[in-house]
């Protein structure tokens, strides 16, 4: 199992707090990572209790990423307190559900800045930093259901996640042959916040279980395993590409 052991490597997980980022984190923390967490919420220190009991080291910096101009001194707060970054998991995001006719333009703006500019940027800062290390690293970007579909009420998120599919492929372009690998994971309907509304709507809720032929909802703990190996020696010859995590839902 050394293929997937991520002893000795660091890694940096956005929105790692709550949700799919704390799964992740506390996934990566499993695999022998140690994590950088950045989140804009209080609840940072449940996770960071959690790490550091697996004797895991673990730093957590409160950040809003949406604010272009904290990401450098994000990215060099981690590298002094870690010396590198070896694995960035993009998993930052909000979704606004209004109808398309009534999308107010701080919506969009909000959730384009988030879910794709900080992506871009966070994955730019970061690939600037594996390049001089010399050593080749890993970015995963959380992309969706929706970076293939349409959805309902939620133009501005879909754009989001269809953009984050481009920008994966694109980093992947540039920097596969310097050992940099860029790939996504696509998670499907998910037990969490964002999720709340739909589950809680009778008709909905059985619209989306009647189509996963795996008859349930996906848990944050269902990304662990994908991260793990989309972070590890494991899938080195992977670029460019988009994992779904959901249930059979695209197969369907």
């Amino acid at each position: 199992m050394k293929l997937f052991d991520l002893t000795g490597k660091v890694a940096l997980v956005t929105g790692g707090a709550v949700g799919l980022g704390a799964a992740i984190s506390i996934g990566l923390a499993e695999a022998g990572a140690d994590v950088a967490i950045v989140s804009s919420r209080d609840r940072i220190r449940d996770v960071h209790q959690r790490i550091e009991a697996m004797g895991r080291q673990v730093h957590t910096i409160t950040a809003d990423l949406s604010d272009e101009q904290v990401l450098p001194a994000v990215i060099d707060e981690v590298i002094e307190r870690f010396g590198r970054i070896d694995i960035l998991v993009n998993n930052s995001g909000i979704i606004r559900r209004t109808p398309a006719a009534e999308h107010s333009a701080q919506d969009w703006h909000d959730v384009l800045n988030l879910n794709l500019n900080t992506v871009f940027f966070l994955s730019q800062l970061v690939g600037r930093r594996m390049l001089e290390q010399g050593s080749g690293g890993k970015i995963i970007n959380i992309a969706s259901m929706l970076s293939f579909q349409g959805g309902i009420n939620v133009p501005g998120y879909t754009a989001a996640k269809h953009g984050v599919v481009g920008v994966t492929k694109a980093l992947a372009n540039e920097w596969a042959g310097k050992g940099i690998s860029v790939n996504a994971i696509a998670p499907g309907y998910m037990e969490t916040d964002n999720t709340a509304a739909l589950r809680a709507d009778a008709e909905r809720n059985n619209q989306i279980l009647g189509r996963i032929p795996a008859g349930r909802w996906g848990t944050p703990e269902d990304l662990q395993g994908p991260v793990v190996f989309l972070a590890s020696a494991a899938s080195d010859y992977m670029s460019g590409e988009v994992l779904c995590v959901d249930g059979g839902w695209m197969s369907r």
